[in-house]
Formats: structure tokens, C-alpha cells, sequence
């Protein structure tokens, strides 16, 4: 019995094998062993194209000889059991806005078979000019914002570690400056003392101190003009002195509505004079500097709010850590082509209570840490409901400038217009057909 149950058992396996194999649809050779078509279309005219044959070639009258140059490339670059038909097409739009794709040329080395793949590339001529025009910060509005970067020779920064102030004012220059009507650097601590005195520095050119944006590229030490060393930026009962020289700070940002930048650190936490400081130093041997701590900046918020000055040494800050951009901010990086690091370290940022305490709406560039550190905001302009701005970037040294001039970009928003021009047909279509010699 049991050697009849086995003979049984058999023949349905073997009843089963011969039906799976007559139903089974098996690949062609060339499918299963062959080349990847596709992927060996898609690679030979990235190659080209990435060696600059083939964009310099496809926009070429079909007689001049570098087509036959092209040609041989292609040859080179395929197996030998490989032929290939290259065609290019120009690109033009109706007045209905239907794409249309007219035939400008084609090379070939050998009729096809029904099996074939193929792969396109979008060329652009190397004839065509592409220009970008950013808006002026307040251009729609009709403010006609300045851009005032501070430069003084006559002060000294922290936190600023691999720089002077001097080159980051230069490198935030030629970053910021194309969005501005007009920019003034602002190269000693008697400049500083006119423009808070809402006097014109450059005598015109359309220079305004009212909306203007101010760059402080000292880090965490701002320069104090002479005039304001015993007047209203001094409180000689006070731990920290010269705290209310911040607050004055604030009650100007708040009257002409600037926006003032702190590009890291804790914003405020000394003042700086070399001349009038000559003997004074912040405690790491950089000299000509007195320290405010975090008095500067709750005086700041005081004066940026339209509060009485009152002497405040409270800590606001924290230390989130690694924090990372926050999709909107990426989204900016590449309209604007900005690209700072997309993870920061922050351990100098202020706590959220400032909003609600000074009546501030804040533009955020990072996403919050995680909790305990969620209420401390990383990077932001604070902006007071009744005028004026702070950007707080309170980042770890050393400065990457980028994310400040994000952080104004983002804040501001100006548009950004793309153009381009130069060529007629300044896009053409390339598609590279493969087939294999032997193939059905």
C-alpha cells in the first residue's frame, strides 16, 4: 500500500511540473542575460552630456562636422553588440500652451528590431544668458530700505572667531546688497553716533534711516560711540554700566522701525570702544570691551517695546543643541541660493516668553528642539507689533553668516526674477534609442 501512495504522489508532481512549464512565459535571452538597455541609454548621455559633447553638438547645424564627431563617441561608448538611433527635437508652445516637439536631427548606425529602450535628456544651449534680478526690500511698499552694515575700526568683536568684523561686514555686503536700493557701511563708532542721531551718512544717493536694516558684525559686542559713555547709555548704579546703552538701542530700532541684526551669540552682551576701553577687557584678553551680560538684551527688549528702562540681569537664553532648519527655511535656500549648513548647534537662544513679555511676533527659520528645550527659539526676527525688529541668531561661534542673511530674506521676502535670453531655441530634446544586434 505504502508504495502505491508513493507512486500516486509522484506522478501528480510530476503532473504539475509539466503543466507549470507548458503555462510558464519565460523571458527572452536577451532579457535575462542581456544588457539593461534603459540604464545604458540613460548613462551614455549623462556621460556625454556631462563631458559637454553633447550639448555643444545637438544645437550644431546637422552639417557641421561635429555631428560625425558625436557620432564616433557614441560608438565608443557602447558595446559592440549594441546599435543606437540618437534623435533630437526642438521644443516650441502654441498660443494654447501645447508643448510640441519638432524632429532638428538624427544619427544612426542600424535599423531595430522590435526589443529597444530609451532615455531623454532636456539640453539647454550653451548660448543662452540666464539672469537673475532680486526685488528691492521694500520696493512695493515705497520704504525703500537701506542696508546699514556696521564696520567701525574703532571697536573689537566676539564670538567671531576666524574673522574680523571688517571681513564679515565686506562678505554680508555682497551677499545682502543686490536686495537693497542702497547699503552704507558704517566704518567707525562717530558714523555709528550720527546714524543714531538720524543723521544721513553718504549725503544722499537714497539713503534713508527710517526702515533701515542694521548689521551688527561684532557678535556678541556692539560698538558704543563717545558721546553715549556717561549720557543715556550709562546707569552708574547698575551691576553692568552700560545695559542701558541696549535699551537705547531699542527705543531707536522701535522709532525709525529698524530691523537690528545680531549674527551670534547673545545679542548685547558687551560693548566695545578701543579708544575709550583702551585698558578694559572681556575677561578673554580681547581688550577694548566691557562686559553688559544679559542685561543687554532684556534692556534691548525694554526700549524695542516702548518700556521704561529698568536695570535686568535676568538669564532669557538656553542651550537647545543641534537644531535643524525647518522645511520653509530649505524651501528659501533654494529660491534665494542661499545654503548654510542645514544643522546648526544653538546654545545662545532666547526663551519664547519674550513674545508675549514685549508684544513680538517671531519668524522662525529652525524647527524647536525637542522638550525640556522646546520654548527656546533657536534663530528668529522678532518683530514688536508697534515698529522695529530684532534679528537673534543664537548660534555657537564661529558665525556662518548665511543663516543671518536667511533669516532676513525670510523675514522681508523679496522676490527673486529669473530670466533668460540669447538663443532662439534655447532647449532641445535628446533621445537615445538602444536596441541589441541578434535581438527579435
Amino acid at each position: 500500500m505504502r508504495t502505491v501512495e508513493v507512486l500516486f504522489v509522484i506522478i501528480i508532481l510530476l503532473g504539475a511540473l509539466l503543466m507549470a512549464i507548458q503555462f510558464a512565459v519565460l523571458p527572452s535571452p536577451q532579457q535575462a542575460f542581456g544588457t539593461n538597455l534603459r540604464e545604458l541609454s540613460k548613462s551614455t548621455v549623462e556621460t556625454l552630456d556631462g563631458k559637454g559633447i553633447l550639448t555643444e553638438t545637438v544645437f550644431k547645424n546637422s552639417s557641421d562636422p561635429a555631428w560625425g564627431d558625436l557620432q564616433k563617441a557614441l560608438s565608443a561608448s557602447l558595446p559592440p553588440n549594441v546599435v543606437y538611433n540618437l534623435s533630437v527635437y526642438d521644443i516650441s508652445t502654441s498660443s494654447g500652451g501645447v508643448i510640441n516637439y519638432h524632429l532638428a536631427n538624427s544619427i544612426s548606425d542600424a535599423s531595430f528590431g522590435v526589443d529597444s529602450e530609451a532615455a531623454s535628456l532636456l539640453a539647454t544651449s550653451p548660448n543662452v544668458t540666464f539672469t537673475i534680478t532680486p526685488e528691492k526690500v521694500g520696493e512695493k511698499t515705497g520704504e525703500n530700505n537701506t542696508l546699514y552694515i556696521l564696520n567701525c575700526n574703532d571697536a573689537n568683536g566676539w564670538w567671531i572667531v576666524g574673522y574680523s568684523a571688517q571681513t564679515l561686514a565686506l562678505d554680508l555686503h555682497n551677499l545682502l546688497s543686490p536686495y537693497f536700493q542702497t547699503t552704507v557701511l558704517v566704518n567707525s563708532t562717530y558714523e555709528l553716533g550720527l546714524l543714531l542721531d538720524g543723521t544721513l551718512l553718504t549725503g544722499g544717493d537714497g539713503e534713508t534711516v527710517e526702515n533701515a536694516v542694521v548689521i551688527n558684525t561684532f557678535g556678541e559686542s556692539v560698538p558704543i560711540p563717545s558721546g553715549y559713555y556717561t549720557t543715556v547709555g550709562y546707569d552708574p548704579d547698575a551691576t553692568y554700566k552700560y545695559a542701558k546703552y541696549s535699551w537705547y538701542l531699542g527705543q531707536i530700532t522701535n522709532q525709525y522701525n529698524w530691523t537690528w541684526v545680531s549674527i551670534v551669540g547673545y545679542p548685547f552682551y558687551y560693548v566695545t570702544n578701543t579708544a575709550y576701553f583702551e585698558n578694559d577687557h572681556n575677561g578673554w584678553g580681547i581688550y577694548g570691551m566691557k562686559q553688559v551680560n544679559q542685561a543687554g538684551v532684556n534692556a534691548f527688549l525694554q526700549g524695542l517695546s516702548n518700556q521704561s528702562y529698568t536695570y535686568n540681569a535676568t538669564g532669557i537664553t538656553g542651550r537647545p543643541g543641534v537644531v535643524d532648519l525647518s522645511s520653509e527655511a530649505l524651501d528659501l535656500c533654494n529660491y534665494y541660493g542661499v545654503y548654510p549648513a542645514p544643522y546648526q548647534t544653538s546654545d545662545r537662544a532666547l526663551h519664547s516668553s519674550i513674545l508675549s513679555t514685549h508684544n513680538l511676533v517671531a519668524t522662525e527659520i529652525f524647527d524647536r528642539a525637542l522638550p525640556p528645550n522646546e520654548d527656546y527659539i533657536p534663530a528668529a526676527t522678532y518683530k514688536h507689533t508697534g515698529g522695529g525688529a530684532l534679528t537673534a541668531i543664537g548660534l555657537t561661534r564661529t558665525p556662518d553668516i548665511r543663516v543671518s542673511v536667511l533669516a532676513l530674506l525670510m523675514y522681508y521676502r523679496p522676490a527673486v526674477y529669473k530670466s533668460e535670453f540669447g538663443a532662439s531655441c534655447t532647449s532641445r530634446l535628446v533621445t537615445l534609442q538602444l536596441g541589441q544586434q541578434g535581438g527579435t
